[in-house]
Parts: structure tokens; C-alpha cells; sequence
């Protein structure tokens, strides 16, 4: 775990989340499946005046209701006493009861209508739908999503969205306190119309909606949500973007960078990709992109500085010749460079090393791995010296507040794969991973025969996978991209969609055994852009060239390869 004298900002304790439920009524609409929203309040404390689905916190009374509730064979208590919360605050915002007489027949709009819909009485509910004999429908309630208020915001809630259908004969009419303006809208029309600035959402339920515009009937949204777990679950993470407020959720590809430099949840960091100054990551790791900026490098390669004034610094991928980056990675370390490493040697990201060394008074070494005879000539490098795997750079100063020691250690992974000279590096005293190009953020690697080997590729990957379980490493720094937070996640989402794509090209091979590899890609990649399939012809040679090597050992040779 990264130190916590390395963070960039002071701890704060995000405010508690409380307990609450919201459900998305649904009907079936002329054009696809619709769903119930309606304004807050101004005044509201939360949200005020964004469109949103009828909830609200769950009361202890709630669970008074058990008694007059319907319950499925595999709904937990909890999801109940959520879906009689849900219930309870629809009836009283929006005058809709989900609820049924001992006979089966639903309760009629006219009792619904004569019902006191105050909420004062905290038991009021209970007594009034018991003394009319009604049953809550909280079995035809279902869990679509699990949300987690944002841990900037200083009201949160711990909030499962639920699904159920709309009740035929009754219509929703707004108490006009808290809630106004009932409104069925799809999904997509709903999204367009907050894009035109005309319907405002919070961040949940746009993506929320978003999800929803895939569905096309009620029942198939109902029927996924029946497997009774969260479609997703997510505390949002927020930033800023051309100095506007944005948030992203786990799997987004900020995520991680926001987790890193504001685990608290302080909105504080800019996710804007510049090249003219560095950003600081944490306090002693700093990144500064090149302006080389194309489909193969994304935003630029990232060079990092790790390291403090007390300590020095060892600069990381110095990236291309570029003489105003090396100009700007010496102004970000005063000239104060003891290590200059390259994780590999292409053209992206060593040839930077040489200028930027010379500009250092010391003649700081420059460390990595040596080309193979397999580089292409634009990727040949000879480092000053050559690491070895399991190797440690160390570098040795003092806490400016308190004099104590303070050290920051790289360990050498060599990971050829992507390059036969390929190496990450882990800061183990902070529990991060410099990936190179081994893990990107955003994107998959090439991996380009001769130099590339998929089989050394997916190989390395596993021995990253060991390095973060060892090492309790979350953060993984890639050199192209934002840093990625669930290391180990990533790693495994990586090695997955590289060997689907390997099945995809094996099964290929076979409906085509005397295709061509330009045969073989307009089949696997039919998912790619076809202006990527020059670049994606790279990594398919690799797999290709794994399947006939896996092909010609049959005790090792996967099922889905079998026939080739």
C-alpha cells in the first residue's frame, strides 16, 4: 500500500453513507420500455431539481412490514426490507402502491387515492395497507444495481436501485414537496434530453439509464435482475476534465489515477493529458507525457520521475528524442537525476536517454536491458549497464519534517513479451507497478514477432500477476494511459481477452486451414476497426505463430486448438 507520508493529500474521512432504496417503475411503451422519473425539490438537500426515480432512506419502521410482505424463495431479508422501503417511499411521492389484496387482486387506484400519503406517522403505512388487508408486492421488487454516494459529497447513501413493473390502472401524481412533475420517458430520450441541458441527472442515474437502453421489454430487464445480484456495484470517483466536474466508475479508465492521488475522494486531480508540465501522482512520483501523441501511443508515453529532493530521482522511459521533454524531465528533477532506466528499447521510449543524460552534470547511468538480435533497427539500445531480474534500485535521503530516513526501491521484473528486452518496474515501499508497455491502460500492447513472443507475453503477464500478490500492489503505471487501479483485475482482464482472442484466430485457422493470415484477420478482428488491422496483424502473427508452436506438443495443446 502506497505511504502515507507519499500522499498528496491529507487524510479526510468521507462522510457515512445511510441506508436508503430507490426503485425504477417500468412500463412497456410503444417504442421500448419506459421508466418513471420526476424533479426533486430545489430545496432539497440532495440533488435539488435533477430528475430522478422515487426512494428515499430506509426507516427503522420499515421492517414493521414485514408482516403485511410478499416474499420470493431466494430474496435475502435485506433486499426485502430494501423493496418495502422502495414501496413506501413510492406510494408517498408519487401516489403508486405496489400491493394486493388477500385474493390476488391488485389493489384500485381509488384505494390508493383515499390513502393518507403524509408519511408523519412513521407506522402509518403499515396500519393504513393492514387495515385495508393489503400485501406489499416486494416480491415483484428486484435488484438492478448497488450505488455507493460519491465519497467527495458530504451526503451519502448506500443505495440499491430496484426494478418492477408499473401497476396497470394507477397513475402517479406527485406530493409536490418533495417531488414534482411525474414523467415517463425512455431511457435514450431521457439521456438526449439531459445533453441539451433540458432534463438535469446526477452521474448514478445517467448510467443507470444508459444501461437501461439495451433492454427491450420490461420482462427482459426483470428477468436478468432475477438472479438476485447487482447487475453493477459502484462508488463513483470524481475530477476534472477542461476544468468541468466529471466521474467515472470502476472499470472507467480514470478510475485508478482518481484512486491513487485522492483516495479519499478530494476533488481535486485533473485528468487533462498535457505535455508541458509534470503531474504529480503522489510525493515522491511525478508523470510527464511526450507530446508524441498518435493511435499507437495514445496521449504520449509517459515518462516518471520517481524520487524526492532529499533523495534524487530515477527517471523512468525518457521517452523519444524529444528535446523539449528531456528538457522538461531535467527541470522537474533540478538536473538531480541518480538513474535513468528504459523498460524497453523502441523508439517511444529510450531514445530520450542519451540527451537527457547529458544534460546532468553526474552522467547518470542509464540502465535497462540490451536489444536482442530480434530488435528492428529503430529499436536497438545498449544501456550503460544491463539489470537483472530481481535487481533493486535504491534511493536514500531524509523526511524534510522530521529528518528520518526515507528510501525508495525499484525491483527489476524482466517481462519480455511485448520486447524481448522488456522489463517493469515495482516502487515497493508504495506497492506500485511501472508496466512499460506490458499493461496499458486503455488499450492492448503489440506484441510483434520476431521481438514479440505471445507465449513470453502471457508468461510475463503471470509473473506480474505473482509480483502484485506478493508485493499487496494495487496501482499498476503503464506507459501510455492513466494508472489502473485493481491491479491484479486488470492483469486478469488483459491475459483473458488475449487468449479469446487466441480462440477467436484458432477457430479462424480452422474454418480456413489454407487461409492467409489476411484471411485469418478479417475474421478474428471483425470486432477492430479495419484501420487497425495492420497494427492488429502484428499480434495475430504472434498468436499464430503460439498456436503452432502449442500445436506441435499435444500433451500441452488447449481443447479449442486441437485440430490444427
Amino acid at each position: 500500500m502506497v505511504r502515507p507520508s507519499q500522499q498528496l493529500h491529507t487524510f479526510r474521512e468521507p462522510a457515512p453513507t445511510r441506508p436508503a432504496a430507490t426503485v425504477l417503475l417500468l412500463r412497456d411503451g410503444p417504442d421500448g420500455v419506459e421508466v418513471l422519473m420526476t424533479r426533486r425539490s430545489e430545496s432539497a438537500s440532495f440533488a435539488p431539481g435533477a430528475y430522478v426515480f422515487p426512494g428515499g432512506a430506509i426507516d427503522d419502521a420499515d421492517a414493521h412490514a414485514r408482516a403485511i410482505s410478499t416474499r420470493r424463495r431466494t430474496q435475502s431479508r435485506v433486499q426485502l426490507i430494501q423493496a418495502i422501503t422502495a414501496v413506501r417511499e413510492t406510494f408517498e411521492e408519487l401516489g403508486v402502491l405496489l400491493a394486493h389484496h388477500a385474493d390476488g387482486t391488485p389493489v384500485s387506484a381509488a384505494e390508493v387515492a383515499a390513502m393518507d400519503r403524509s408519511g408523519g406517522n412513521a407506522f402509518s403505512f403499515v396500519e393504513q395497507c393492514a387495515a385495508r388487508g393489503l400485501r406489499l408486492d416486494t416480491d415483484q421488487v428486484y435488484t438492478l444495481a448497488h450505488w455507493i454516494t460519491d465519497r467527495d459529497l458530504p451526503k451519502r447513501f448506500d443505495v440499491p436501485f430496484m426494478v418492477a413493473r408499473m401497476p396497470a390502472d394507477q397513475v402517479p401524481v406527485s406530493d409536490d414537496a418533495e417531488q414534482f412533475e411525474p414523467v415517463w420517458v425512455r431511457p435514450s430520450d431521457a439521456l438526449a434530453r439531459h445533453a441539451k441541458g433540458r432534463f438535469h441527472m446526477i452521474f448514478p442515474t445517467l448510467r443507470t439509464l444508459k444501461r437501461l437502453t439495451v433492454f427491450s421489454s420490461v420482462d427482459a430487464v426483470i428477468s436478468l435482475c432475477a438472479q438476485e445480484k447487482p447487475l453493477w456495484t459502484s462508488c463513483p470517483r470524481g475530477g476534472f476534465l477542461g476544468g468541468e466536474e466529471v466521474r467515472y466508475m470502476e472499470h472507467e479508465a480514470p478510475f485508478g489515477e482518481l484512486a491513487l492521488v485522492s483516495p479519499d475522494g478530494q476533488l481535486l486531480h485533473a485528468l487533462d493529458w498535457q505535455h508541458a508540465e509534470p503531474v504529480p501522482l503522489l510525493k515522491n512520483v511525478q508523470r510527464l507525457t511526450a507530446g508524441n501523441t498518435s493511435a499507437m501511443t495514445g496521449p504520449g508515453t509517459n515518462s516518471y520521475v520517481v524520487g524526492d529532493a532529499s533523495t534524487g530521482y530515477i527517471v523512468i522511459d525518457p521517452g523519444p528524442a524529444d528535446f523539449d521533454h528531456v528538457g522538461r524531465l531535467w527541470r522537474a528533477t533540478n538536473g538531480d537525476i541518480r538513474m535513468i532506466v528504459c523498460t524497453h528499447s523502441h523508439s517511444d521510449h529510450s531514445p530520450g536517454a542519451q540527451p537527457l543524460q547529458a544534460l546532468c552534470p553526474h552522467k547518470p547511468p542509464i540502465l535497462g536491458l540490451p536489444s536482442a538480435p530480434t530488435a528492428r533497427p529503430p529499436a536497438r539500445f545498449t544501456p550503460d549497464r544491463a539489470l537483472e531480474h530481481g535487481e533493486h534500485l535504491v534511493l536514500f535521503g531524509a523526511d524534510a519534517a522530521s529528518g528520518e530516513p526515507v528510501t525508495h526501491t525499484l525491483r527489476v521484473v524482466h517481462t519480455p513479451g511485448h520486447a524481448a528486452n522488456h522489463l517493469c518496474l515495482v516502487l515497493e515501499e508504495d506497492g506500485l507497478m511501472f508496466s512499460g508497455d506490458h499493461v496499458l491502460n486503455g488499450s492492448t500492447t503489440v506484441v510483434d514477432p520476431p521481438d514479440g513472443n505471445m507465449s513470453e507475453y502471457l508468461e510475463s503477464l503471470d509473473l506480474l500477476d505473482d509480483a502484485c500478490a506478493e508485493g499487496n500492489i494495487e496501482f499498476i503505471l503503464p506507459a501510455h494511459g492513466h494508472v489502473l487501479g485493481d491491479a491484479r483485475g486488470a492483469i486478469a482482464k488483459l491475459k483473458s481477452h488475449r487468449l479469446q482472442r487466441e480462440s477467436k484466430i484458432a477457430r479462424a485457422m480452422r474454418k480456413m486451414p489454407a487461409g492467409t493470415p489476411e484471411d485469418w484477420l478479417a475474421i478474428a478482428y471483425d470486432d477492430v476497426p479495419q484501420q487497425l488491422w495492420p497494427v492488429a496483424a502484428r499480434s495475430l502473427a504472434a498468436h499464430v505463430e503460439r498456436i503452432r508452436e502449442l500445436a506441435s506438443r499435444p500433451g500441452a495443446l488447449p481443447s479449442a486448438l486441437s485440430t490444427l
